[in-house]
């Protein structure tokens, strides 16, 4: 037990007065997420929906899809040259290119066609760009009302918009989880590598103290800093986005716990034989860089294979997106988080198991 006086407590001291000692940790760990929140919260904020951009092929036989269209303002069409749109479709500028087939329309065609006399049209777009096909279907719309179509069914909306669904409630669990990864890996793994490289861990040996008080005072230091963390981003979130709690406090501290001793644990193995901070920094972002990836921080994980979903859920920091997400949006019990802290008491007691076996003090 940490009693004043231990050489568990005193070491624990001292990691907290290494932290707050060095402005730039206190940056990365508390300033650097903020800031990466209101970048993101601002590029993604809530938005009316982009129109669809359209270019309509500046030829004879395609004056009558501007005139159809005149009227309709859901759409942003723009009259350019074949080769023209065919450039703004490659970069991107235009979602669909629209022109007539020649052959089927006749010049001067009527506002309203007589069924016999139907003209056609070829739109040219990328399949695999979401908004291409949106553009497709509004542009379609467009002109077959344009033309005299009457729709069958009436229908109406009705507009909602509530915090949950949007892309910041989506980020703020995924940053909270990459900074308890981050400020973990980072702030353990090289104090432990440059105490190494200082040759202080060699004068340690020669205390009274044992190797499991050295690797539990990071352990420990880190309940604070995890506390500070989760709080000043929830509490930015809220305040500056409106991130709603949906569940209870108590199930973000308890999976917030979990994923701190979990990825403490990941550092400690990493630094437990390093000899150098180039080492631990290679086996560091080795260890760091597939969660960076894979574990839907700033997008779904879903987006992969359904044969990878089984193994990117074993990550720690994909169950701890998992599971804050599922208590901060979806307003979930600790219960229904149960397979994601079952993942990270696995991280924590074996990682910290094998470190504490591998560990060499020089």
């Amino acid at each position: 037990m940490a009693r004043p006086g231990s050489p568990l407590w005193e070491l624990t001291l001292a990691r907290l007065r290494e932290f707050y000692r060095e402005p730039g940790a206190v940056f990365w760990t508390f300033g650097f997420p903020v800031l990466l929140a209101i970048g993101l919260g601002i590029a993604f904020r809530a938005q009316p929906v982009d129109k669809p951009r359209v270019a309509i092929v500046d030829e004879p036989a395609s004056a009558w899809i501007a005139h159809a269209i005149a009227a309709d303002d859901s759409v942003l069409a723009s009259s350019l040259t074949a080769d023209e749109a065919a450039d703004q479709l490659r970069i991107g500028a235009v979602d669909v290119v629209v022109r007539a087939d020649p052959k089927a329309v006749p010049l001067g065609l009527p506002r309203v066609v007589p069924l016999q006399g139907l003209p056609r049209v070829v739109y040219r777009l990328d399949p695999t760009r979401e908004s291409s096909r949106a553009a497709r279907l509004a542009i379609d719309t467009a002109l077959q009302k344009g033309l005299g179509r009457s729709d069958v069914v009436s229908s109406s909306e009705q507009a909602v918009t509530e915090p949950g669904a949007r892309y910041i409630d989506f980020l703020m669990p995924g940053l909270i989880g990459l900074n308890l990864m981050g400020s973990s890996m980072w702030g353990i793994g090289y104090a432990v590598v440059w105490d190494r490289k200082r040759r202080l861990l060699k004068r340690y040996i020669a205390t009274p103290m044992r190797r499991s008080h050295y690797l539990l005072s990071y352990l420990l230091s880190r309940l604070l800093f995890m506390v500070l963390e989760v709080v000043a981003l929830a509490g930015f979130g809220f305040l500056v986005f409106g991130v709603t709690l949906h569940g209870s406090i108590a199930g973000v501290a308890l999976v917030s716990l979990l994923a701190a001793f979990a990825f403490s644990g990941l550092s400690l193995l990493v630094a437990a034989r390093a000899q150098s901070i180039e080492a631990a920094s290679g086996w560091m972002n080795f260890a760091m860089m597939p969660m960076y990836v894979l574990s839907g921080s700033f997008f779904a994980y879903t987006r992969f294979p359904e044969l990878t979903h089984p193994f990117i859920r074993l990550l720690p920091l994909t169950a701890t997106n998992d599971a804050l997400r599922a208590i901060v949006n979806d307003g979930a019990g600790v219960a229904s988080t149960l397979p994601q802290l079952t993942v990270l008491a696995a991280w924590a007691v074996l990682t910290f198991a094998v470190a504490l076996r591998w560990f060499r003090w020089q």
